[in-house]
């Protein structure tokens, strides 16, 4: 490709994403009975018409809505919507019982089966890969604080200056993604660099919205994880850092108290942080 990673447009980012989305297999585990697509239909459509009624929606705001909604889809960007405004409160529900870690959302940018390196530590990254480096460590653990050596830690995320591969021109295919495995007591440890705040993209049908609603387009810096072990819950979670100005006001509302990194300076260069990492046993 001979186009900048400055220039990774909405329509791009889109399209890869519902592509990952129909290869990612989720659709193959949905099981609904006609009662409960009737109460969430029933739900979803009663709740709009009632805004509709409260907020004294005009034709022409009905056509606009219609017209957005076309866009959204033309542009590819149903991932990038639900995920952004909707899937932190889907998270909230699906992980309510769990006694370990907090979750956070997965976001549209995940890839599966992300290689792992040869020496299970480091990140794939370019040889000039820009940024801070940064140690990244901790232990995973079951509820009953048992060590989990079979535990697996996936970790994906942008570079410093905001992109996902597979979502940016320019990129290697897996360049900050890979799957690293705990020793036999559970401890990991990854080298990696910091990744930088970044905007969702904003010239696609999410940005005509939040220009119009006059929102910021902000998601803070964070690592994605995914955090398994045999016989426990997958943890799903995004890890923030200290001082991000957009912490408390993420566009899409991820952020948690404990999804909080400690960041302080590493022994050699850049910076280290412990998280710990405690899974629920599979109910």
């Amino acid at each position: 490709m001979t186009q900048d990673t400055t220039e990774a447009s909405a329509a791009a980012s889109g399209a890869s994403a519902t592509d990952t989305f129909r290869r990612s297999g989720k659709l193959s585990k949905v099981e609904a009975s006609q009662e409960r697509v009737n109460e969430l239909a029933s739900a979803l459509v009663g709740a709009a018409n009632q805004i509709i009624l409260d907020k004294k929606v005009s034709y022409d705001e009905f056509n606009a809505l219609k017209a957005w909604l076309i866009k959204v889809g033309e542009d590819g960007e149903w991932p990038l919507f639900l995920d952004v405004w909707l899937e932190h409160s889907v998270e909230d529900v699906a992980t309510a019982h769990r006694e370990g870690n907090k979750g956070s959302i997965e976001g549209p940018y995940y890839v599966p089966e992300a290689p792992q390196p040869a020496d299970n530590r480091t990140m794939p990254t370019r040889d000039d890969e820009p940024g801070t480096p940064l140690l990244f460590q901790g232990q995973v653990r079951s509820t009953d604080g048992s060590v989990l050596p079979d535990a697996k830690v996936e970790l994906w995320q942008a570079d410093a200056e905001g992109f996902y591969s597979q979502f940016a021109p320019n990129l290697p295919e897996w360049n900050l993604r890979g799957t690293f495995s705990v020793d036999e007591q559970g401890h990991y440890a990854i080298d990696t660099i910091q990744p930088a705040p970044y905007q969702i993209p904003t010239d696609g049908a999410c940005g005509q919205l939040i220009a119009a609603a006059g929102w910021h387009a902000w998601r803070p810096a964070h690592l994605h994880l995914k955090v398994s072990a045999p016989g426990h819950e997958l943890l799903t979670a995004q890890l923030y850092f200290p001082g991000d100005e957009h912490n408390d006001d993420d566009i899409a509302s991820a952020v948690k108290p404990e999804l909080m990194l400690d960041i302080q300076p590493a022994e050699s260069q850049g910076n280290q942080t412990t998280y710990d990492f405690v899974l629920d046993p599979e109910r």
